[in-house]
């Protein structure tokens, strides 16, 4: 579908009506994948054990993510944004039929990097097509559309997850993803087209390679840190060394790069600097809620994997509702007053969530979980679209892929951190098996994640005002 179509209406019956549907469903393989795994872990830990692993399912998954999301973001302005968007597609397939096969957890935690991998090509390079083909003013409303991806995905994921995981069949949880992945690559197929206004890039592999090691490392160090090792021991100093060396090789090398993974200068811009930070942010607290209300719920008060999955579905049904119609907000009252409203309702939120957990109660999670929800799918499109807004078609890619690197790396770290801290009082208390222990860890989580809610109010306040920003997003 290319630029010049006709723009007069957004919808599936429009011109690139199917290219949004075949865009729709590419991004309800990564939106189903973000709610269904969660309720499935006491499942999935029965079955394959190592309880304080579970983490890593999350934190790989997102590291591979975010490691190759600026990787692909070059592919796509160099070859296009099409054959990369398949190439993802078809390594997700891949990594979902290998996950479903998977022996061990050691297994499973090394398929769901193939997973990860597919992932960054599919949700970076779909907002980019988006803003290949549709003006501002009509991205607000096709954000309804790709919202209501995650409003059915919000409900039938943990619903899902949830069933499978009471049938102890698991694995389905992955096996689900099969015919979705061959009928996303077939519309994209068969409907789009695109005009291309490609030019060479350089790709930065050392740049990448260093920035994995680095991650891993310190993830590593998080997680394993007084479970596998004590803190102070000779591998949690390799581990964090390593990692640290790394990303400061990473950072050297990057300034020397002709096109780096990390344009140092990009961020320099006080607009992409400060929507990158809101977008770490909103990974991290995104992953704090989501990955942990289900466990907390579940080892507390001993529900069922099903109506554990109701906080993972009322957060990620309160995102699209407000992403859906955030749209007309900013387009009058500009992208940094709609992010501080946003991130706001979210901080409350997590202050809220962080003083109720000494008391479980799964209605009260379920609240305040959908109004975490609304704050930060009402925070996170304007953040996206401004920085999108601000640069050419030539870099467009470059700056959505940063985004999306941004948000994973954030949920990457912080399920790391969370998922250490979440241990570290396990380790000190009864074990995962003790409802008092479990309620201690989760308050520890949640507390930390009201923390890092907080501190992404702060970096959108810093965002320039909308009236004050030239044309390449930098303040007057």
């Amino acid at each position: 579908m290319t630029a010049s179509v006709n723009r007069a209406s957004v919808g599936f019956r429009s011109e690139r009506g199917p290219v949004l549907a075949a865009l729709m469903l590419a991004t309800g393989l990564i939106a189903i994948d973000a709610t269904i795994l969660a309720t499935a872990v006491p499942s999935i830990v029965h079955d394959l054990g190592n309880y304080q692993q579970f983490p890593w399912l999350f934190s790989i998954y997102l590291l591979a993510q975010a490691v190759s999301v600026p990787i692909y973001s070059r592919l796509a302005d160099t070859v296009g944004r099409k054959p990369i968007i398949l190439l993802g597609i078809g390594t997700f397939l891949v990594g979902s039929v290998l996950c479903g096969f998977a022996w061990n957890m050691t297994a499973l935690i090394l398929f769901r990097v193939v997973q990860g991998l597919g992932a960054g090509a599919i949700a970076p390079i779909a907002m980019t097509i988006v803003g290949d083909i549709y003006t501002v003013a009509e991205r607000a409303k096709v954000q309804g559309y790709l919202a209501s991806v995650w409003a059915v995905s919000s409900v039938v994921g943990p619903a899902l997850g949830g069933i499978f995981s009471q049938l102890d069949a698991w694995r389905w949880i992955f096996f689900v993803n099969i015919p979705l992945c061959l009928l996303a690559g077939w519309m994209l197929v068969r409907h789009y087209s695109e005009q291309k206004q490609t030019r060479r890039h350089r790709i930065d592999f050392s740049g990448a390679a260093l920035l994995t090691v680095g991650l891993t490392g310190i993830i590593l160090g998080l997680l394993e840190g007084d479970s596998a090792w004590a803190w102070l021991s000779w591998p949690s100093a390799l581990c964090f060394g390593v990692g640290a060396i790394a990303l400061v090789a990473f950072a050297r090398v990057e300034r020397q790069a002709a096109e780096p993974i990390i344009d140092f200068a990009l961020v320099s811009r006080r607009l992409i600097l400060t929507t990158t930070l809101v977008s770490l942010g909103v990974g991290a607290v995104l992953i704090g809620v989501t990955s942990f209300a289900p466990a907390y719920l579940e080892g507390s008060i001993g529900i069922p994997p099903l109506l554990s999955g109701l906080a993972v579905a009322a957060l990620t049904l309160g995102w699209p509702l407000a992403a859906a119609n955030v749209g007309h907000l900013y387009l009058r009252i500009g992208f940094r007053r709609t992010a501080l409203i946003g991130l706001s309702i979210a901080a409350v939120a997590a202050i809220a969530l962080a003083a109720t957990s000494p008391w479980p109660h799964p209605v009260m999670v379920t609240i305040i979980a959908f109004v975490l929800g609304f704050g930060l799918g009402w925070s996170a499109a304007p953040a996206l679209i401004a920085a999108q807004s601000s640069v050419g078609w030539g870099e467009r890619g470059v700056v959505t892929g940063m985004n999306a690197f941004a948000r994973s790396a954030g949920s990457a770290v912080g399920v790391a951190v969370l998922g250490a801290i979440s241990n570290a009082v396990i380790a000190r208390g009864d074990g995962p098996q003790d409802p008092a222990t479990i309620i201690s860890a989760s308050t520890a989580v949640f507390a930390a994640a009201a923390g890092v809610a907080v501190l992404t109010l702060v970096a959108a306040w810093m965002m320039p005002r909308d009236g004050a920003m030239t044309g390449d997003g930098q303040p007057l």
